[in-house]
């Protein structure tokens, strides 16, 4: 059966226009990296985001490993994060020099667990990095408790939660520095990669533009060892074009969110809870044990499906020396997970479709 309902589409929609007017400049303009696209891109996701400074990179993972970077994290140093979450989350850690230490995920949240990061504190341990998972943000004041107990500094990641709320405070202002993906999926995304790190601390700020230009003081003249992670004006562009639409398309997936909590009312799969009314709804996931039978009976009914992420940190080749720990929550919500369509230009009609064929996967024969 064709695909009625794709799991999203990555065509501009009412954005396109915007989007045309945003190339055509920079094409026009003939400047491509690190140019007036690009400062303006920071000072309005900076303000958007709460304040403080944003520093673009060419992806969210450079933003984590170069944020561990300027805070001085590197060899023999451990960072504690969550073994639920795209693998690029740890391979910063990695990319840093340091060591990634795994805690299992809450159950409900499916973010990381603040009493099992407590019990993963050693005395290397310097940094926690949080992911705020599918746009559900992980439980940040009780991680700040942690951190604040044992002196440990917190790196949010925030690559799948732009502009979400914990406890009334925007997601990267419980720690030093938050990052964000810009990945053309993203609640935010580009035309290609992207990332940007947002923190109040001007002089790590100042550091992070360094290190992303290949340490340059000023042009020509290395002071340190950086990398090459620019956010081109290209990218920065469509950015600034699609940065006004986000309160409507994020409000439009909290709407349906919501719409699929109440119309799933006693399906035969779980609903991980929404912990925080500022949940962004990056993805939203549903649990079953029975996730291939599950993916296939939507499928034979035009229904797009995707996991994220069917195997966790803990089990993957490139990371299994530093799974020390068990995760069994993480392992299992690896193998249920499966996550629904859901993004701004979903229609109602096709959610219903969604929701009646969830249900009836239930009363399959």
């Amino acid at each position: 059966m064709s695909t009625r309902v794709p799991f999203m589409s990555l065509t501009p929609g009412p954005d396109t226009a915007a989007i045309q007017e945003a190339i055509a400049r920079v094409v026009g303009r003939g400047w491509f990296v690190l140019g007036p696209e690009v400062e303006a891109f920071e000072e309005e996701f900076a303000a958007a985001s709460g304040g403080g400074h944003a520093i673009s990179v060419g992806n969210g993972t450079d933003a984590l490993a170069l944020t561990l970077r300027a805070m001085g994290i590197g060899p023999g140093d451990e960072v504690i994060t969550a073994p639920m979450s795209a693998a690029f989350s740890a391979l910063a850690i990695l990319m840093a020099g340091a060591t990634p230490v795994f805690a299992d995920i809450d159950p409900d949240r499916l973010t990381l667990d603040p009493a099992a990061a407590a019990a993963a504190v050693t005395s290397r341990t310097q940094a926690i990095m949080p992911v705020h998972l599918y746009g559900q943000p992980a439980d940040m004041p009780a991680i700040a408790a942690v951190a604040d107990r044992h002196r440990l500094a917190i790196v949010e990641d925030a690559c799948q939660a732009h502009f979400a709320t914990c406890a009334g405070q925007p997601v990267g202002r419980f720690g030093r520095a938050a990052a964000f993906s810009f990945y053309p999926t993203k609640n935010l995304g580009a035309f290609g990669d992207g990332g940007a790190i947002v923190t109040q601390d001007a002089a790590l700020a100042a550091h992070l533009r360094r290190l992303r230009n290949g340490g340059q003081g000023e042009k020509y003249h290395h002071v340190e060892f950086g990398v090459n992670s620019r956010l081109d004006e290209m990218q920065a562009a469509v950015l600034r074009a699609r940065l006004p639409l986000m309160p409507n398309w994020t409000s439009r997936r909290r709407a349906l969110a919501a719409a699929y909590r109440k119309a799933l009312t006693g399906a035969p799969v779980v609903l991980p809870p929404e912990c925080d009314p500022c949940h962004v709804y990056h993805l939203f996931p549903v649990l079953t044990p029975e996730r291939d039978a599950f993916q296939a009976h939507l499928a034979d009914r035009g229904i797009g499906t995707l996991v994220h992420y069917p195997v966790a940190l803990t089990d993957q080749p490139a990371l299994a020396p530093y799974a020390t720990t068990p995760c069994p929550v993480a392992r299992r919500v690896a193998r249920e997970v499966c996550s629904l369509p859901l993004h701004p230009h979903l229609s109602d009609a096709d959610l219903a479709h969604v929701a009646d064929t969830v249900l009836s996967f239930g009363a399959r024969v």
